[in-house]
């Protein structure tokens, strides 16, 4: 079967109670009670939706109702007529005039890495011993 570039899709009268999972681009229209996971994806939250799970994305698109927090190691938008109500934590957000939103906002800029010289040093020698 070959692989298409566009993002499967849940419609407006479809109602789902428990975890999605999955590995491709998303968009939901139905209602969602529960959770939703595509670590590596982009999740749409069509204008049509009304979901109550917590969400976790690469990037969320939200034009329709939610409620719940939001994980998204990219970016999330907030689109003109969409309602959110929860915590973002997010790199990136962008929130467009009279979207409506009731949360907390944490902008993380990724895991930091430690120096490389808080890195364990691996040498010749033995621990403690002089020059």
């Amino acid at each position: 079967m070959a692989q298409e570039n566009s993002p499967a899709h849940i419609g407006k009268t479809i109602v789902i109670c428990g975890e999605v999972k999955g590995s491709e681009d998303l968009i939901l229209d139905g209602r969602v009670e529960g959770t939703v996971n595509l670590a590596e994806n982009r999740l749409t939250i069509g204008a049509n939706a009304n979901i109550a799970a917590d969400l976790t994305a690469k990037d969320v698109l939200i034009l329709g109702r939610v409620q719940g927090n939001i994980v998204a190691s990219g970016r999330v938008e907030l689109r003109s007529g969409c309602n959110l109500q929860g915590d973002i934590r997010a790199l990136r957000l962008a929130v467009e005039d009279n979207a409506v939103f009731h949360g907390k906002v944490d902008l993380t800029q990724g895991v930091s890495r430690p120096p490389d010289a808080a890195a364990p040093q691996t040498g010749n020698g033995s621990p403690g011993s002089g020059s």
